[in-house]
């Protein structure tokens, strides 16, 4: 009987680029599309339906769906042979910016929509297999968040939580303001309950996710507006909640109370991204960051003052028109001044529709790969100091996966680095102490540390 009904689900595949903001909102779609029998999948081939929940912060993002839909085209035109339809469908930002090309461009696609319209899947689904092209890239009235179903069980032990969406910053480089909508706070009974929920399912840690989660300003229940902070210490109150984390944060929204939390709220883990993208004030002008380097060293300051064992990470656009070399070094300082556990940073790339995509006076892209490898030559220096410095202290680990090696096992440290250690697979999903034998530029490796302190050498 059992295998009756798994027969009868419908095949979903999907495919994620980007931030952990799209990771959650696949997982919100597999839960709408289960009501109407949809089962995810791990492979393309004759699946129901593909959804490609794409990214437009990267590179050449539009080439790379459009590379990819031809990719996939063959299992759907392998299912149709067969008499049977596949839906393909595109979401996500580039979807939002860039609708109209992509039903132009490949018209096998039957379905186009962007990352505000999730809730009304289920109609946009009945009207595709009705053989309707569907592209639905309005900002409703209604917020997502209200008519989205309750999230599914979650897979292993560290979940994602979608507490704000949108931004209102406009920076100059960034497509979010215009794919994602104005900032929009869900409430904090809400948050607390769905985080609730998360721990009865397993979770022990969970991440707070917004395009500008720090600027975060939903009702509480006493009905006024609660920050970040209050959120916080209302999440770390949920029995069995083991560890909390948010991203992505900006410099301007760390308010006094948020850098209270971080030395008060010992379930919020010593690890904080916080994006700068430049340390030149002339470039943080021309991007419209609205903060200069000294407050963002300000910042960081006073939050290693209240958590001193505060670790940081953060983004760097490197080779922004009208970069100097004396920009640049502007910025290499500000890194050494950080001193970062790890970063990203990225060549300049210009977004279509973005007011960054008009500016003149360019960098050659051989003078910005070239400072680019000089400043990522920096951080990989930064970061395996940060991970040497681990070397002897005994780290709570909570282990996600198998590792690549027989008997290996893999997890995070509150410090976010990949942990490897020999160890039983009955481990993942739990938090281990583990002591760090030797730090790399990528992760650590130890020993799992028994209840009398002993070393654990072998599963």
């Amino acid at each position: 009987m059992a295998q009756e009904k798994t027969e009868n689900h419908k095949k979903l595949y999907i495919k994620t680029w980007g931030c952990q903001m799209n990771v959650y909102d696949s997982n919100r779609m597999a839960d709408i599309l289960s009501g109407l029998g949809y089962k995810p999948v791990e492979a393309p081939d004759d699946a129901d339906m593909i959804i490609l929940n794409t990214c437009h912060i990267r590179e050449k993002a539009t080439d790379k769906v459009f590379s990819e839909l031809g990719r996939l085209r063959k299992h759907k035109d392998a299912k149709e042979e067969q008499g049977k339809k596949m839906l393909m469908a595109v979401a996500g930002c580039v979807a939002q910016a860039e609708g109209d090309f992509i039903m132009e461009r490949a018209p096998y696609v039957d379905m186009v929509f962007g990352p505000q319209t999730y809730h009304e899947l289920p109609e946009m689904v009945l009207k595709a297999a009705g053989e309707d092209r569907i592209i639905n890239t309005e900002f409703p009235s209604i917020s997502k968040f209200d008519h989205l179903p309750e999230q599914h069980t979650i897979e292993g032990a560290s979940a994602f939580l979608s507490i704000q969406e949108g931004c209102d910053k406009f920076c100059t480089f960034c497509v979010v303001p215009y794919t994602r909508g104005a900032e929009y706070s869900r409430s904090a009974t809400e948050i607390v309950e769905e985080a609730k929920r998360l721990v009865d399912q397993g979770a022990l840690e969970i991440t707070l996710l917004g395009q500008n989660v720090n600027a975060f300003h939903g009702t509480g229940p006493d009905g006024k507006t609660w920050s970040l902070a209050d959120l916080i210490y209302a999440v770390s109150e949920i029995e069995g909640l083991e560890r909390i984390r948010y991203t992505t944060s900006h410099p301007r929204d760390m308010g006094d109370d948020l850098i209270a939390v971080h030395g008060e709220v010992m379930k919020l883990m010593p690890f904080l991204h916080l994006p700068v993208q430049s340390g030149s004030d002339k470039i943080l002008k021309a991007m419209n960051r609205k903060h200069k380097a000294e407050l963002y060293r300000d910042v960081v300051a006073r939050l290693r003052k209240a958590r001193p064992d505060l670790a940081f990470s953060s983004d760097y656009i490197i080779g922004f028109p009208g970069e100097t070399e004396e920009d640049f070094e502007d910025t290499m300082q500000l890194a050494r001044d950080i001193g970062y556990a790890s970063c990203y940073s990225f060549k300049y790339s210009a977004r279509p529709g973005t007011p960054a995509a008009n500016m003149q006076n360019l960098v050659l892209d051989h003078i910005a790969s070239e400072r680019l490898s000089r400043f990522q030559a920096l951080i990989n220096e930064q970061q395996l100091a940060f991970n040497k410095q681990c070397e002897g202290l005994e780290l709570d680990i909570l282990f996600e996966k198998k590792g690549k090696k027989d008997g290996q096992i893999s997890g995070r440290s509150p410090y976010f680095q990949s942990v490897h250690v020999q160890g039983n697979e009955r481990l993942i999903g739990t938090i281990q102490k583990v002591r760090i034998s030797e730090g790399f530029e990528n992760s650590l490796t130890g020993e799992l540390v028994l209840e009398d302190g002993k070393v654990l050498n072998r599963a």
